[in-house]
């Protein structure tokens, strides 16, 4: 039976007025029961409506009802954020026992959609005894799993590229050594496309040139990964990697991350098995669409644009953007910007139908970014938002829309989770992995490991000739 608490103590946890949570129960917000001229209240439904608006915060506690005869394979997960990772895995059969998330909106959606699961804080506050005790580890229990997306700002092509010396990019390196002390059978590292290319040390291009030392090896593109490689190699974990592009799994939008599966056994991994091709090709489903994911969507919670923008939209069909304007609409809908270089696809964009979304931002009412509804003159909602990515309409989002927005936009998609945790359970029952040779995972050219390391090795070797010229006096 659950338990019921009063008014005045409903007020008091949730740190507002007495008519406050009179009023929320009028409004259906919590669930209560009216006991003569009062109320009384599921405590339940305060914690839940607690967490959803940030009236509570999302404290750090371990698993919960951990199931002991529970027969499915561990996971635990790292910079866990709104779970898209995670359900994905978790959708593939594992049992997800943690999840470790420092945002206060990504902590208190966990605590909302996973009560039971343990949720930690800061990954640098804590040690592999202290992660194996929250997870309800023994200390020689096996790990199956440990998965997670180490923060995408220091590794991004949008940012300024500090790479492994950007404090985030230490965090990135305290979840790869915490892995390797937790020795779990497989472990997975997401980033954004970024990581293919970003040095170890960055130098500031007004600091290069012939009056410059020529660059070194970690200040060269791809120093932070191979940093990252030569890591994982001495640990005696294989790995592979490719930069997927989500639509190949069901995603009903272009989404590309790259992956990297390490294996504890010393055998590379197979890359991921695609479920989806652009047109159907390898005896694989089409992409799926946006008109499939949300055109049954009746609920929405949205911003807006501004009328400024709003005038334009009012011009354009599904699938376009500024450029199908008239051209003297075009320099006035765009400023200074129509001069300017670049595809600049994302101003005054409207998604299409009948393809994949674009990647999904953190806000769809940027200027620069834009996601607008096909033929609704308004921004993606958040339910959009949620479909898109593939999250359950009944997955409730803590916080301001703003930060739902976020939440959602910087998760990775279900599907794409799901194709990992597949590929990982099929090798722990030792399944036959199918292969696709020559499938483009993504849009871009040598993302793979082994077409990765032949572009890396020849940039060594040019660096190393280039420096030797310059030591003999011919540079």
């Amino acid at each position: 039976m659950s338990t019921e608490i009063s008014i005045k103590d409903a007020a008091k946890q949730l740190n507002i007025s007495e008519q406050r949570v009179r009023t929320l129960c009028r409004q259906g917000e919590l669930e209560s029961r009216k006991f003569g001229n009062s109320w009384i209240i599921n405590a339940e439904s305060i914690d839940k409506y607690g967490l959803r608006t940030a009236h509570m915060v999302a404290e750090d506690h371990p698993a919960y009802n951990v199931n002991e005869k529970c027969k499915k394979p561990i996971a635990l997960s790292f910079f866990s954020g709104a779970m898209g990772l995670d359900l994905g895995i978790e959708k593939s059969g594992f049992d997800v026992r943690l999840a470790c998330e420092v945002d206060k909106y990504c902590r208190q959606t966990i605590a909302l959609n996973k009560p039971d699961t343990a949720l930690l804080t800061d990954i640098n506050k804590y040690s592999a005894n202290e992660v194996r005790l929250a997870a309800g580890l023994g200390k020689d229990e096996e790990i199956d799993l440990i998965m997670g997306g180490p923060p995408c700002q220091a590794f991004s092509t949008a940012g300024k590229r500090k790479g492994l010396n950007d404090e985030r990019g230490n965090v990135f390196l305290k979840y790869i050594d915490l892995a390797l002390e937790l020795r779990p059978k497989y472990f997975v590292i997401e980033n954004v496309r970024g990581l293919l290319s970003c040095p170890m040390e960055h130098r500031p291009h007004e600091k290069r040139g012939d009056d410059y030392p020529e660059l070194g090896l970690d200040e060269l593109k791809g120093g932070a990964l191979n940093f990252i490689i030569n890591r994982l190699e001495n640990s005696g974990y294989s790995y592979s990697f490719n930069l997927y592009n989500s639509a190949n799994f069901g995603t009903p939008q272009i989404r590309e991350r790259v992956i990297i599966i390490c294996s504890r056994d010393g055998v590379k991994p197979p890359y991921l098995v695609p479920t989806h091709s652009e047109f159907g090709s390898d005896g694989l489903q089409k992409w799926n669409t946006v008109k499939k994911a949300i055109s049954n969507l009746t609920s929405h919670d949205h911003l807006t644009f501004p009328e400024k923008r709003l005038k334009y939209y009012r011009m354009l069909s599904a699938g376009q953007n500024w450029k199908n304007l008239p051209i003297e609409t075009q320099k006035e809908a765009m400023g200074k910007s129509f001069y300017s270089g670049g595809g600049k696809t994302g101003f005054l964009r409207r998604l299409g139908w009948d393809k994949p979304s674009p990647t999904l931002v953190t806000h769809p009412a940027m200027p620069a970014t834009d996601l607008a509804h096909p033929v609704e003159d308004r921004p993606l909602s958040v339910q959009e938002y949620k479909r898109i990515q593939e999250f359950p309409d009944s997955w409730d989002l803590a916080g301001p829309i703003i930060q739902q927005y976020k939440q959602v936009g910087n998760a990775v998609p279900i599907s794409m989770g799901n194709a990992v945790g597949k590929l990982i359970m099929n090798l722990l029952k030792g399944n036959e992995i199918p292969s696709f040779n020559n499938f483009k995972y993504s849009r871009y050219k040598n993302t793979s490991d082994k077409e990765w390391k032949e572009q890396f090795s020849k940039q060594v070797l040019k660096h190393k000739e280039s420096t030797e010229q310059k030591e003999l006096g011919f540079g």
